[in-house]
C-alpha cells in the first residue's frame, strides 16, 4: 500500500487513532503549504490542524479581516468558524466579504446557533447562510450547550434539531456538531444524537489541574464524532492582580515555545483533529507557524505543562458548578422520555 493511501484510511471509523509516543495522536491525512490537515472522523474530508477564529474579526475593519482571512487560508487554514453571536452578526458578514474569490469548495465553513427552538434555529440559520454568502455550511453546530435542560428541548419535539435535520435533508448543512463548556451537556449531547463532532475545551490547564475534558474525549471516541479542541492556548484564569495584556476574558500563553506546547498537547489528545487560538489574528499567525513544527507531546513537554498549569484557575469551572446544581434540583422531576433520534 502507498503511504499516500495508508494515511487516507485512517479517515475511516476503525482507523482514527494512531499511536503516537505517550499520547494517541491523530495522523495527519495530508500537508497543504505546510500545515497539516487530519481527516475529520467520519466525514472524509480533511482539515488544517489550526482553525480560522471567526471571532477574530470582530476587532478590526473589513480591510484588516480580508487579509487575515486570506493570509489564513494562503498559509494552509482551510477550516473557518463563525456564529452569530459573534459580535451580533458583524463577524459573519466580515467572513462571508472576505471569503469572495476563494473556491468554495476550497474552504470548509462551520456555523452555529445559539437557538434551542425549530423556528429560531431556522431564522438564524437562513440569516447565517444569506450574510456568509453561502448556500450550505459543511458543519452546523449547537452553539454554547452547558446545561442538560438545554440539550434536552434543542434535541426534543420541536427543538432545534428538527430545522438541522431539515437543512441537512435540503442540502443546507453537509455534517451536524455541538460545542459544550460543561462535561454535563457534552455527555447529553453525546448520548442523545449520533452527532458528527464535537467542539468542546481541550486544553492542557484545564486537563492537568481537574481532569476536565477526558470523560468527553473517551466518549467522543466511543461515538465516533470528531473533537474540535477549542481553548487550546488558554493559560487559565487571570490571575488577580496581574496586568491584562489583552481585552480577553481569559489569558492566554504567548511566545512561540508555549504557543508550541500548548498545541502539541490538544493535539495530541486521542480523537481530536483540530484546535482554535483565541480570537486574536496574532496568535492565529503564531499558532499556524507552530503547528507546521508539530509532534506529539513526549515526556518532558508534559512535565513542562504540568508545571505551568499548577496554580492556575480555571475559566470553565464556575458553569460546571451552575450546571451540576440545575441537575441537582432537576433531579427529582419526571424523567425526559428519552431522544427521538434513536441513539442510546
Amino acid at each position: 500500500m502507498k503511504r499516500r493511501d495508508f494515511l487516507r484510511t485512517l479517515g475511516g471509523a476503525a482507523g482514527w487513532l494512531a499511536l503516537a509516543g505517550p499520547h494517541r495522536a491523530l495522523q495527519a491525512a495530508e500537508t497543504v503549504d505546510g500545515l497539516p490537515r487530519r481527516p475529520l472522523g467520519r466525514a472524509g474530508v480533511n482539515l488544517s490542524v489550526v482553525g480560522f477564529p471567526g471571532l477574530a474579526l470582530v476587532h478590526h475593519d473589513q480591510e484588516r479581516c480580508t487579509a487575515g482571512v486570506r493570509n489564513a487560508w494562503e498559509r494552509g487554514v482551510n477550516y473557518f468558524d463563525v456564529a452569530p453571536a459573534y459580535g451580533n452578526g458583524e463577524c459573519e458578514r466580515k467572513l462571508g466579504i472576505a471569503l469572495q474569490g476563494i473556491p468554495r469548495n476550497g474552504y470548509f465553513l462551520a456555523c452555529k446557533t445559539k437557538k434551542r427552538d425549530a423556528a429560531g434555529a431556522r431564522e438564524e440559520l437562513e440569516n447565517s447562510l444569506r450574510a456568509l454568502k453561502t448556500d450550505h455550511f459543511d458543519l452546523y453546530q449547537l452553539h454554547h450547550l452547558v446545561r442538560t435542560e438545554e440539550v434536552k428541548q434543542a434535541l426534543g419535539p420541536g427543538g432545534a434539531m428538527e430545522t438541522i435535520l431539515k437543512a441537512r435533508e435540503e442540502g443546507k448543512v453537509r455534517w451536524i456538531g455541538f460545542s459544550a463548556h460543561t462535561t454535563r451537556a457534552a455527555v447529553e449531547a453525546l448520548r442523545g444524537f449520533a452527532f458528527d463532532t464535537v467542539m468542546f475545551p481541550i486544553n492542557f490547564v484545564e486537563f492537568y489541574t481537574r481532569g476536565f475534558g477526558r470523560e468527553v474525549l473517551a466518549l467522543a471516541a466511543e461515538r465516533g464524532a470528531a473533537v474540535l479542541a477549542i481553548k487550546a492556548l488558554s493559560h487559565g484564569a487571570w490571575p488577580a492582580g496581574m496586568e491584562r495584556t489583552r481585552r480577553w476574558w481569559y489569558r492566554s500563553v504567548e511566545t512561540p515555545e508555549d504557543i508550541g506546547l500548548a498545541l502539541r498537547f490538544a493535539l495530541s489528545q486521542p480523537g481530536v483533529v483540530a484546535a482554535f487560538p483565541p480570537a486574536f489574528l496574532d496568535l492565529l499567525d503564531r499558532s499556524i507557524e507552530a503547528a507546521r513544527r508539530f509532534r506529539p507531546l513526549d515526556e518532558p513537554g508534559e512535565k513542562r505543562l504540568k508545571e505551568m498549569a499548577a496554580g492556575c484557575g480555571s475559566i470553565f469551572l464556575r458553569e460546571e458548578q451552575q450546571a451540576a446544581q440545575q441537575a441537582a434540583l432537576r433531579a427529582a422531576e419526571p424523567h425526559w422520555p428519552g431522544c427521538p433520534y434513536g441513539v442510546a
